[in-house]
């Protein structure tokens, strides 16, 4: 007969984790990485953690429509949205890549009222 297996810890004692409407990010990195064929948005703390990403796939825009303006403001909308109700007031905005959707992009981080700085 096998021993049953003891519970080491539970939900009582053990800590659950942080919850996400509970973090507050006055300040942050957003990196757009804009490529022919896809635009990734990644919205970080000061200390390089991911707090929220979006890209033209995660969006709702398959094939060559990735590529396109449009859906690079929609991503970057879309990613900073989140960012936004955590209590983000300001950023620093990284852009790498030759794609169509770097100007879209940024446009639409301006349009959302966070102050902006570039970093290089």
């Amino acid at each position: 007969m096998t021993k049953p297996i003891p519970r080491i810890s539970s939900r009582r004692n053990g800590r659950i984790g942080l919850r996400k409407s509970g973090r507050r990010i006055p300040k942050g990195i957003i990196h757009v990485q804009a490529s022919f064929n896809n635009t990734i948005v990644t919205v970080t703390d000061v200390r390089g953690r991911v707090v929220s990403w979006s890209s033209a796939g995660t969006s709702g825009f398959k094939g060559a429509k990735r590529g396109t303006p449009f859906a690079a403001q929609a991503t970057a909308a879309n990613a900073i949205r989140t960012v936004v109700d955590q209590g983000m007031q300001r950023a620093e905005v990284m852009i790498k890549g030759p794609g169509p959707g770097r100007d879209a992009a940024l446009r639409a981080i301006r349009r959302s009222g966070i102050l902006i700085k570039f970093r290089t």
